[in-house]
């Protein structure tokens, strides 16, 4: 099957792609289109080793503070580039309740905004919902692109667990790419021409339609058709994923690391009018030896995502860029017998550029980490400040099916308007 098993075919509308590199274009996209980058810390990072650093107490650890740009602000030592951004495009969300201390199932539920995946309907995820919302029809790029750093040893599975579009429908299924930077299969065997490709895929299209004769209006065979309806657009995307084609001061930028690199083409993808793109950075699940692995992971996430919000705002991009941190948990206070955090409920997470109040630090937890003490922020209220810092109403209904109608987010969720600009 062309594009292999889990990859979604996202691409939308009749504008030719080589449009996208006129000036015009691009300069438009800048001034109009919103997009989402998610970056997601799979297996859930240490809030005490980022973001909400409790030094001298017997839960913080052995690093130290330093002081940001926020008075009064301090994050972990391992933070100093972040430290010095935080007041031009960030808040930080230190109260989330996570409601979960799972990977796996855990981890999806939490991806749906805590919804229970117990009905009629498969309730699509975070990702799944922005690619759709934030999509232009008259786009040919990608819609849905997940770039993973880590991939379990069996196939199929990946950590953390993937975006899916449930009842959406295939169209806003994720272009998983897990490995580098590029989709695995997106060009053209030596043995099949051009010609020959355009054939089949007017059969396979002619075939369909027969099929679909008398069958009504049914969402499976539409999403069915969308999908094949859409390769051949992906193979002229395929130049975006090519960060080669950036000058090598860009590259260097980036760093040398497949995060660094998976982030530039974040950055491509995004100038070139993708709207949702998720950045997997794992694996955090730190049980044993957090501080060695945070020691590791956490100098790597504040440098690339200081240039990455660097990048996106010499562009001309960040204030229609939504860039998000989070994971599906955070890490336990107390530390165990082999020096790590456990699963914990509690997590800081952080939002930067589009529709974001730069310089807000949300919420509070006590001296020892050990409880939320001001400004608890719910997941559903997580997404909610998301959807409305994108310009989208998250009480916006979308029919799942062919008649059920849900909303975005849960009935009556309000978002952190602390935080909005």
């Amino acid at each position: 099957m062309f594009l292999g098993t889990g990859t979604g075919l996202l691409l939308g509308g009749t504008a030719g792609l080589s449009m996208l590199g006129t000036s015009s274009i691009a300069e438009n996209l800048k001034q109009t289109q919103k997009r989402a980058i998610l970056i997601f810390l799979g297996g859930g990072h240490s809030q005490f080793e980022t973001w909400d650093p409790k030094v001298g107490a017997a839960t913080g650890g052995p690093f130290m503070q330093i002081p940001t740009t926020v008075p009064g602000y301090h994050v972990c030592e391992l933070m100093p580039e972040m430290s010095q951004r935080i007041h031009k495009h960030t808040a930080v969300i230190r109260s989330i309740d996570t409601n979960n201390t799972d990977h796996g199932r855990g981890a999806e539920r939490l991806l749906r905004g805590n919804r229970p995946d117990d009905g009629p309907a498969r309730f699509p995820t975070l990702g799944a919902m922005l690619a759709r919302e934030l999509a232009q029809r008259e786009s040919r790029v990608p819609d849905h692109v997940a770039l993973y750093t880590t991939e379990l040893n069996y196939p199929g599975k990946l950590n953390p667990v993937p975006d899916f579009s449930g009842c959406l429908g295939s169209r806003w299924e994720a272009i998983n790419i897990l490995r580098d930077t590029s989709p695995e299969c997106n060009k053209l065997p030596n043995s099949l021409t051009d010609l020959d490709h355009k054939q089949r895929a007017d059969l396979r299209a002619l075939l369909s339609q027969k099929f679909a004769v008398g069958r009504g209006h049914n969402a499976t065979i539409r999403s069915h058709l969308d999908a094949y309806g859409q390769v051949r657009g992906l193979m002229a995307s395929d130049t975006l994923f090519d960060i080669s084609r950036e000058p090598q001061r860009v590259r260097d930028r980036y760093g040398p690391t497949m995060f660094g690199r998976q982030a530039l083409c974040a950055r491509r993808l995004v100038e070139a009018g993708v709207p949702f793109i998720r950045l997997n950075r794992g694996w955090w699940d730190s049980h044993g030896e957090n501080f060695d692995i945070h020691h590791e992971l956490v100098p790597e996430l504040d440098y690339v995502l200081a240039v990455l919000l660097d990048d996106l705002e010499e562009r001309g991009l960040l204030d229609h860029t939504l860039v998000i941190t989070m994971a599906e948990m955070g890490r336990t206070p107390k530390i165990n017998s082999m020096r790590g955090r456990d699963h914990y409920a509690g997590m800081s997470a952080t939002l930067s550029g589009c529709g974001i109040k730069a310089g807000v630090i949300h919420g509070a937890t006590n001296d020892t980490g050990t409880e939320i003490i001001d400004g608890k922020v719910s997941i559903p209220q997580f997404f909610a400040t998301i959807f409305d810092a994108l310009g989208l109403d998250h009480q916006k209904q979308f029919i799942a099916g062919d008649s059920r109608p849900i909303t975005l987010v849960e009935y009556d969720t309000e978002s952190i308007s602390e935080v909005l600009a």
